[in-house]
């Protein structure tokens, strides 16, 4: 099969995982399969998320491919890993060594034009799962001027929020937008000479992020995560983006200061000039590490 996502920080997720023979692992993310193939291949058993059908019969297909099988040294959920805590007892994972949630899109998303994450012509979606009813599209046709503003400011931290939202509300009078292109130009065309990543970044991440209840989602994971830990089990996060990440960082000094847990990275680990080269998705990616105590 050809590959479907490129892991990033491989070899510091096994490394902070400290995976151990026979012991069991949740993946929160499984994306590929390519964290939760390596934990396995160290002996271990893994519990794997994913809200993508795409992603989880990707997987399957591997698991096949690799003469393993599904229930034994992986058991798959298509599931959002909010429901963590009621999913992984009913599955046998009441207390686990290690947890590791991979935060962000995975390439293989990023590439189907059809999703709606990237600047490709393709529908204005970006749901990470089919059975959510919001599409991106709803909401850039749907919200007020005021309301676009603030989600680009809070979920963006675009500059531009106010002049993006402006331009969208002038254009939706003549026509709806429902093409990814549509928006990536407009923006573009409306923030024009900016310098360094594409003009439509972050409002494209604001998109997503709201569509998928991103944020949201992450808070409610943490604690969830914490209990199914054994002591000294392990958590991992990435994370792409300073949202995310703040609340990663926050969170963990909350875990810190109530005594549950030690704090493995006092700086977020990134990834190697090497790696980013290799993969340019890396270049954003943010590690960060806790034990229970």
């Amino acid at each position: 099969m050809n590959k479907y996502h490129t892991s990033v920080l491989l070899q510091e997720v096994l490394t902070f995982l400290a995976v151990k023979y026979a012991g069991l692992y949740i993946d929160c993310t499984l994306g590929g399969g390519g964290h939760t193939f390596e934990i396995i291949s160290l002996g271990a058993r893994v519990l794997g998320f994913d809200v993508d059908e795409d992603a989880v019969g990707f997987v399957k297909e591997k698991l096949r491919e690799k003469d393993l099988k599904e229930g034994k040294e992986l058991t798959i959920v298509q599931a959002n890993f909010s429901q963590l805590a009621t999913i992984a007892p009913a599955l046998g994972f009441e207390k686990v060594d290690g947890i590791l949630l991979d935060l962000g899109v995975s390439s293989h998303q990023f590439d189907r034009a059809e999703r709606g994450f990237s600047f490709k012509d393709g529908p204005l979606d970006m749901r990470m799962g089919k059975e959510l009813g919001v599409k991106a599209a709803d909401l850039v046709n749907g919200l007020t001027e005021k309301e676009l503003r603030e989600l680009f400011e809070r979920f963006g931290e675009e500059p531009n929020a106010i002049k993006i939202a402006k331009k969208i509300v002038e254009v939706r009078k003549t026509r709806q937008i429902t093409k990814t292109e549509e928006l990536a130009e407009l923006i573009r065309s409306t923030v024009y000479g900016q310098q360094g990543i594409h003009p439509a970044t972050r409002v494209f991440q604001a998109l997503r992020i709201a569509v998928n209840d991103e944020l949201n989602v992450l808070q409610e994971v943490l604690p969830q995560a914490i209990e199914l830990l054994k002591p000294q089990g392990r958590l991992v996060v990435i994370s792409f983006h300073s949202l995310e990440d703040r609340i990663v960082k926050q969170t963990f000094e909350k875990f810190k200061k109530e005594g549950i847990v030690n704090v493995l990275t006092d700086k977020p680990v990134m990834a190697s000039d090497e790696e980013v080269l290799q993969n340019k998705r890396a270049r954003s990616a943010k590690l960060r590490a806790i034990e229970k105590i």
